[in-house]
């Protein structure tokens, strides 16, 4: 029994190079380069255009360490080739953001401004002031500064002002009941 996940081939796009050395994996796009360190384990080779992963037995910690191994593999292909990115929005009266070098400033109802600034590989896009965009060819570091962006002031559940992505859905709930 292997992984359902593992077992399914790594298609590569056209203009992405692959490199593998033994455990070591890297791959090189338009976007961008990025590298990798298989498991003991599992082997990796390319055949016919496509990344193919197999595991050197079928105990449960190999199989879970092969499905892992190629979700990461593709992360990585599709984010040299193509990228990643997330949309915030900020919701308020008087919460925006504003462009400063590489990095924002945020205006989010504190009595201070908030500047933020991006890691390696990571690019902000101010759309306007309300709306961010985090580009990145890292899908996990492009969540987790997205993320730590929404920290700064999370929605609230009664007007939904503060930080929150796009495709987010704020559940509200009911204020004071009046007379």
């Amino acid at each position: 029994m292997a992984s359902h996940i593992g077992k399914l081939p790594v298609a590569i796009p056209a203009g992405v190079e692959i490199t593998i050395d033994g455990q070591a994996f890297s791959a090189k796009g338009p976007k961008g380069s990025d590298s990798y360190t298989i498991p003991e384990g599992i082997s990796a080779a390319v055949e016919n255009n496509e990344i193919v992963l197999t595991p050197a037995d079928d105990l449960r910690p190999t199989r879970a360490k092969h499905g892992l191994s190629r979700s990461i593999i593709a992360s990585m292909v599709k984010g040299v080739h193509e990228g990643y990115a997330k949309r915030l929005q900020i919701v308020g009266t008087g919460y925006r953001v504003v462009a400063k070098g590489k990095g924002l400033e945020f205006f989010l109802g504190y009595s201070h401004t908030i500047t933020v600034n991006p890691p390696e590989g990571i690019e902000f896009e101010v759309v306007n002031p309300n709306e961010l965009v985090v580009k990145g060819t890292d899908k996990q570091v492009v969540g987790q500064v997205a993320a730590n962006i929404r920290k700064l002031r999370a929605p609230e559940p009664y007007k939904g002002k503060g930080v929150k992505y796009a495709d987010e859905h704020i559940m509200r709930k009911a204020g004071k009941a009046g007379k």
